[in-house]
């Protein structure tokens, strides 16, 4: 199996805030971005592993910033880290100032993904070899993010876990 980019899983998503969308205060419903964040991800992680991807944890949500009514979302996620059967999908969200055009970052999310196969069965998924200085350092965080996620769910023991010790020694 051919080792792969984070580019070439790299999905980009874009569309407007709608009135339906929003809370009372005129704001996305973080729901619905965790919606949205969950199928560009998705894609990102099929188009990684070229099979049926199963959503198998949300590691990180930071809502930083709220998107209001009316606003141009963009979702971009791409594959950080790819381990036996899962991977780990980055994901960026973007708000369009209306006037400028510029793009500012608003939040930001970590998605776990599995690989099945047709029978629902995890099946295995090419490595990641990252190209930009950015995709080298969520590539290296990938692991120690996992490696605390088995410590915290007792399926690995805390000294086992060398790229969390090596934070602190």
């Amino acid at each position: 199996m051919q080792a792969k980019t984070p580019e070439q899983s790299k999905t980009i998503m874009t569309d407007l805030v709608l009135p339906s969308e929003t809370n009372p205060l005129n704001n996305l419903f973080g729901g619905e971005l965790l919606a949205r964040m969950d199928r560009c991800a998705s894609i990102a992680a099929r188009r990684h592993s070229r099979r049926i991807v199963v959503t198998a944890s949300v590691n990180h949500v930071a809502f930083n910033r709220s998107v209001p009514l009316g606003s141009v979302v963009t979702v971009e996620a791409k594959v950080s880290r790819a381990f036996k059967t899962s991977m780990e999908v980055f994901i960026d969200v973007w708000i369009e100032d209306r006037e400028s055009g510029l793009r500012d970052k608003a939040n930001e999310a970590i998605y776990t993904f599995v690989a099945v196969d047709e029978t629902g069965r995890p099946t295995t998924v090419p490595e990641i070899n990252p190209e930009t200085e950015l995709e080298q350092q969520r590539y290296d965080a990938a692991l120690r993010r996992k490696q605390l996620s088995l410590v915290l769910a007792g399926k690995m023991k805390p000294n086992e876990a060398t790229e969390l010790k090596a934070l602190f020694s």
